[in-house]
């Protein structure tokens, strides 16, 4: 039984040649059924390409996952000018579809508490936590409890301050409409915090989200998280639970991260999508963006950019 799959390029700029090596590399291990083909998208250029993976006696599913590891391993080998994903042709064509994204440095370009601690004098020494912590170096809830501690002492009318200062990645609300335009739920799950994240939850229209709870006493931060923290687990879980609800399986599910506390996540969906991440977490993800549209999500996902 033969498997299909469809490799993406996506690139600020696609060139005949970058296309050209790309079918090579593919075409070393199945059929390549060009040409092909452009893929709608603003400010940057995609094109997919359809290919058909050799039939073998063995169990359909052990097959084409053996091959598309293979694939994928080979394409990461070669130092290509573009990004290149190679997705299971059924996945980005299911009929329901899941999307859960982190959302400091992926849903937003910014990392939250470094705003809120340039407020405490305190950014250099909560960015160095935050980036070992995203390397994976440090677990992340202790990592957290310690940058939370800097942000004691605070007025709340910090995070107002916060808010104000966060911006979207290029082509969120755009990924956003057009997963809910086609009938798909969006969430989001952040180790950052809720009274940042909660207007902007809002603003997009998504349907689930979750981040931790700074402690406020009398107008002032503690210094403290209320509650649990926020971790990879809980990542996991909440895409497990959330997709269940919407009655979606796993396998149609996509998840974005780009540090090492969305690892879990991103292994749970049926693609896991590093966005501008770390080399562990690109390693160990299924496909990678490497350019600052997010909106790159739907080209792999297959589902169509207003």
């Amino acid at each position: 039984m033969q498997s299909h799959f469809t490799a993406l390029a996506y690139a600020p700029e696609l060139t005949l040649n970058a296309l050209d090596q790309v079918a090579e590399v593919i075409g070393r291990f199945g059929a390549v059924n060009n040409p092909w083909t452009p893929i709608p998208a603003d400010g940057f250029s995609a094109a997919e390409l359809a290919v058909t993976a050799p039939s073998e006696e063995t169990a359909a599913s052990v097959v084409a996952e053996h091959w598309l590891v293979s694939v994928r391993e080979a394409l990461a080998q070669e130092e290509l000018p573009v990004d290149v994903a190679v997705v299971p042709s059924a996945l980005r064509h299911a009929e329901r579809k899941f999307l859960i994204m982190d959302v400091d440095s992926t849903l937003i370009q910014q990392e939250v508490i470094e705003l809120i601690a340039a407020h405490a004098g305190k950014e250099a020494e909560v960015a160095a936590v935050t980036e070992a912590a995203m390397r994976g170096e440090l677990d992340f809830a202790q990592s957290l409890h310690q940058r939370v501690a800097q942000l004691a002492g605070l007025p709340v009318s910090v995070l107002d301050e916060v808010r104000d200062a966060v911006r979207l990645s290029v082509g969120a609300r755009r990924l956003v409409d057009a997963f809910h335009a086609q009938g798909h739920q969006v969430a989001v799950v952040s180790g950052g915090f809720s009274q940042v994240l909660e207007p902007i939850a809002q603003d997009l229209g998504l349907d689930h989200w979750l981040a931790n709870d700074l402690e406020i006493q009398d107008g002032v931060l503690t210094g403290r998280v209320a509650g649990d923290v926020v971790d990879r687990a809980t990542k996991a879980g909440k895409l497990r639970e959330w997709a269940q609800a919407a009655g979606v399986p796993l396998d149609a599910c996509f998840a974005v991260g780009d540090g090492a506390n969305d690892l879990d996540m991103l292994a749970t969906a049926g693609l896991g999508i590093a966005f501008n991440a770390k080399p562990a977490v690109q390693g160990a993800a299924g496909a990678a963006i490497n350019q600052p549209h997010l909106d790159a999500v739907a080209v792999l996902a297959g589902v169509p950019l207003a």
